[in-house]
């Protein structure tokens, strides 16, 4: 039998997810403004667009490492520790790069600090999530947190550079310190601790180095997990037209005031194919996950024949609508993993995730020089058509294995445990997103 979508009242009635989702979006609003800030101040100090270009793409870099690194503290602490702990922690490394004399290069530095600190945070926060939302409530709860994200870059790169205006750098470096200590506070007094799940805790007492590589095993040796993370990181090739948005609205004689259009087309698209997603029932958004994981790259192929602006802004923004399906795929992911090891299998994506987009973004920037960028999304896009259904048949044989022994999951979180316990005596507080 089909079930029914979930609904927001449904998800916003847990007094937890509330309080996730309120620390989630203190946390992107105080990092976009400490983004925009750093690389204001670093192009003030510097008058290099280059140098102010890096600094914005070093705040993302340290999540590759730390998703790879670090992610398996979630599996070893208390997951509300972990994120109240790595939400401390950067709010003082951003309040100490708020303090004036500290150089520039320090600033900088610190900055990879803030960003190794978010893998913890971000595994910790994913894995907690099926704890606290069951069956299709989880779904629509990813989507939401997605959604929050979505809209805080939309209004960041807007809102960012004025109220850094207003404020100044180091002022914007205070406020994104502050977002992180209310983090904390919300985290600490509103979520429940979270224990490791059984099983967890020998991992500690492994080597290091296997530690690091539980989660790899994990994922590699489970067809559904290889497939839905490489689903996932297909999100590499429809990346790439806002890393080259700047010069297509050149290259197609649109003028500056265009790139806001074309940066701003995906986000929302991806926000409006949430809403479109979420009246769909939870079998059938599993049955199109292949369907829409190609239509994310299909639909970019006509950028190859010089549309006007109106049209590129469409196919943009259907892109973006198609690749909602990253809250079904992050759903079916963490609900596909056993409790105890979700830090380490969240680890895996996060790192996979950041290779697959900066290394896309890069090596289009890259080739774009050599090349038209129009020509550099169509092979993207072509490329990512390609790899996308390759993945597609990939779940759908794993799929129809499992189904076939009797195993199908729908994507959804196990039967909730008995909880009677969970709220004693854990000690460990860590991290926000």
């Amino acid at each position: 039998m089909s079930q029914q979508p979930a609904t927001y009242r449904a998800v916003f009635g847990s007094s937890e997810f509330r309080r996730l989702w309120l620390a989630h979006t203190l946390s992107v609003a105080g990092d976009q403004l400490a983004r925009v800030a750093l690389t204001i101040l670093v192009y003030d100090r510097t008058a290099s667009a280059g140098l102010a270009a890096v600094t914005y793409a070093v705040s993302y870099v340290p999540d590759f490492l730390g998703g790879a690194l670090l992610a398996g503290i979630a599996d070893r602490y208390s997951r509300r520790g972990v994120m109240v702990a790595t939400d401390v922690a950067r709010g003082v490394v951003v309040a100490v790069m708020a303090l004036p004399g500290v150089p520039l290069a320090g600033q900088v530095g610190l900055l990879v600090v803030v960003q190794l600190l978010a893998a913890p945070f971000s595994a910790a926060r994913q894995a907690v999530l099926p704890d606290i939302l069951r069956g299709d409530s989880l779904v629509i709860g990813i989507g939401v947190i997605s959604m929050t994200y979505q809209a805080g870059l939309v209004i960041g790169f807007g809102a960012g550079a004025v109220v850094v205006d207003a404020i100044g750098a180091a002022g914007a470096l205070w406020v994104d310190s502050a977002t992180f200590a209310l983090s904390a506070l919300v985290i600490r007094f509103g979520v429940r601790a979270h224990p490791p799940a059984p099983g967890a805790a020998p991992t500690v007492r492994r080597r290091r180095w296997s530690g690091v590589t539980r989660g790899w095993r994990l994922v590699g040796g489970n067809p559904r997990l290889r497939a839905l993370l490489v689903i996932a990181c297909c999100s590499g090739f429809y990346v790439v037209p806002e890393g080259l948005a700047v010069p297509v609205a050149d290259e197609i004689g649109a003028g500056t005031a265009a790139v806001g259009w074309l940066l701003a087309a995906n986000p929302v698209g991806t926000v409006l194919g949430m809403l479109v997603l979420k009246r769909i029932s939870p079998d059938r958004r599993l049955r199109l996950l292949g369907p829409l994981t190609v239509a994310s790259s299909l639909v970019l192929v006509p950028t190859g024949w010089q549309p006007g602006l109106v049209v590129l802004v469409l196919l943009w923004t259907a892109s973006g609508a198609f690749s909602a399906h990253d809250m079904v795929t992050q759903a079916a992911y963490v609900a596909e993993v056993p409790p105890e090891e979700r830090g380490h299998a969240v680890g895996v994506a996060i790192a996979s995730l950041r290779a697959a987009q900066g290394l896309a973004i890069v090596v289009s920037g890259l080739v774009a020089q050599l090349v038209s960028p129009i020509v550099v999304i169509t092979a993207a896009a072509v490329l990512g058509t390609v790899v996308g259904a390759g993945a597609s048949l990939s779940w759908a044989r794993a799929s129809s294995g499992q189904a076939s022994s009797g195993q199908a999951s729908s994507g959804q979180a196990p039967p909730p445990a008995d909880r009677g316990s969970i709220d004693r005596g854990e000690a460990g507080d860590e991290v926000a997103g």
